[in-house]
């Protein structure tokens, strides 16, 4: 009963910790929180967003920029390159792209295929632009389905549809934009070449169970290393986390422990790091070295943790977090451990958050049940 068990032809079980109505907050208020200002509260659109007068409170160096409230569950969300543009993919499978300054809906994605299955989109991923093309208009998203679409954003037009017999969870673009991979319900990874969009490899296990070189149930995460365009990681139930090269039937190493159930592995650019959060109580946030897979630190635990769907660096500094029970977002401070700032008494856990990288204080956006948070550090 983990991350999107229960995602069926019929739609995601009620019994299960992201179904909605599922969670239970168990996060104490504190007297020095700071509410939503007033400010915040104003009609932007009649049809699709309200600021919302809401309980959620901003603690410590965490700071709310505005709140939009939208008209489904929100599953995942991604900004582009620039931070300009933030995608949300919703519970019924649509996708807004919203101003990443603003928060006003920019486009609106959705086809009959989506509209008839009607199954949650499970990832978003912009195409990394490059000076060739206008790759910036591309946007590749990922269904419950096994549908993976790559949208032209400015003409709301669908520009390739695979079909993937699996529900299909998470993709990743290398940084040159010649691949992307998606991973999903079963074992297999697979490699797409992006220009025809056809699968160029599978990246997948040994058949003998004594051997454990990929996945044995199914994948959550998957990121390319930023420097290197064959290597990629990625994480799921198995509790591994598999190191890849896309040459490669079989990944060529992995780490133990982490347990991914949402977007919740990175790669640090600047140290070579690694970040995974478990769906867990204990040691659900942890730091390893990229080349060598050896665990660095297990950071402590919030005075009341959540079980973490979800899981990146911000900027050099800063990890940040987001998960469910406690339902929080937080803010860790890479130096000394320790929670500097929470988003905290949300409605619903929380499945997805992004930062738009920018600067050494990135902005970033945070999804809890149909409310989706604007948020930055307050400076010193």
């Amino acid at each position: 009963m983990l991350a999107l068990a229960g995602v069926t032809g019929a739609g995601v079980a009620r019994n299960h910790p992201r179904s909605a109505g599922s969670e239970m907050s168990s996060t104490p208020r504190s007297s020095s929180v700071l509410s939503i200002p007033a400010s915040l509260r104003s009609e932007v659109t009649n049809s699709e967003r309200r600021v919302k007068r809401k309980d959620p409170v901003a603690e410590g160096n965490m700071r709310i920029l505005s709140v939009v409230e939208c008209h489904e569950t929100i599953m995942c969300c991604k900004y582009n390159e620039m931070g300009k543009l933030l995608a949300v993919g919703f519970i019924d499978g649509s996708i807004k792209v919203y101003s990443g300054e603003t928060g006003s809906i920019l486009y609106s994605l959705g086809d009959h295929d989506t509209q008839e299955s009607h199954l949650p989109c499970t990832s978003i991923n912009f195409k990394p632009h490059l000076e060739s093309d206008r790759s910036e208009n591309h946007l590749l998203a990922t269904y419950a389905s096994g549908r993976v679409k790559l949208w032209h954003m400015s003409s709301g037009q669908c520009l390739h549809t695979s079909h993937e017999a699996r529900q299909t969870l998470t993709a990743a673009y290398n940084q040159d934009a010649t691949l992307y991979v998606t991973g999903g319900s079963d074992t297999k990874l697979n490699v797409y070449d992006t220009t025809t969009g056809q699968i160029c490899k599978t990246c997948e296990p040994s058949p003998s169970v004594t051997i454990m070189d990929g996945h044995r149930f199914r994948v959550f995460s998957i990121k390319f290393h930023p420097h290197d365009n064959a290597s990629f990681v990625s994480g799921g139930w198995d509790d591994t986390v598999q190191f890849w090269n896309t040459t490669s039937e079989h990944s060529i190493r992995k780490l133990n422990g982490p347990h991914i159930c949402g977007d919740a592995l990175d790669i640090d650019p600047h140290h070579n790091h690694v970040v995974t959060g478990s769906w867990r109580k204990e040691y659900n946030l942890q730091i390893w070295d990229y080349s060598t897979g050896a665990l660095i630190k297990n950071v402590p635990q919030d005075y009341n943790n959540s079980l973490l769907y979800c899981a990146q660096w911000l900027g050099k500094d800063h990890i940040l977090v987001g998960g469910c029970e406690a339902n929080l977002t937080r803010i860790v401070d890479r130096g000394t451990l320790q929670t500097t700032g929470r988003l905290a008494d949300l409605p619903r856990g929380v499945y997805c958050l992004d930062n738009n990288r920018q600067g050494n204080v990135p902005k970033f956006a945070a999804g809890s049940d149909r409310s989706l948070f604007f948020l930055d550090m307050k400076q010193d």
